[in-house]
């Protein structure tokens, strides 16, 4: 038998760098270059999605978690990126 546990699974959508992100550029420039502070060269916008799931492993619980993204179309794969990382709770 398999001893099950709890693992947040995160998964980080953003758009694929050669997509344009209005909203990255909105906060670099209206934000952060108005106060001066010229080292940061730029800024990407994502979202996080944080899945709280029951498996027997780790490995496991992304793939059930890359299943349902893909199923119901949670991101679009031709202009976002998404890292799905799971950890214990």
């Amino acid at each position: 038998y398999f001893i099950m546990a709890l693992y947040t699974v995160n998964v980080i959508i953003e758009n694929k760098p050669n997509i344009s992100d209005p909203e990255g550029t909105t906060i670099l420039n209206d934000l952060v270059l108005k106060s001066k502070n010229s080292s940061i060269k730029k800024i990407r916008v994502g979202k996080i999605l944080k899945f709280t799931v029951e498996s027997s492993n780790k490995k496991k619980a992304e793939k059930t978690v890359e299943d349902i993204c893909q199923e119901l179309r949670i991101f679009n794969p031709l202009v976002s990126d998404a890292i799905i990382e799971a950890k214990t709770d």
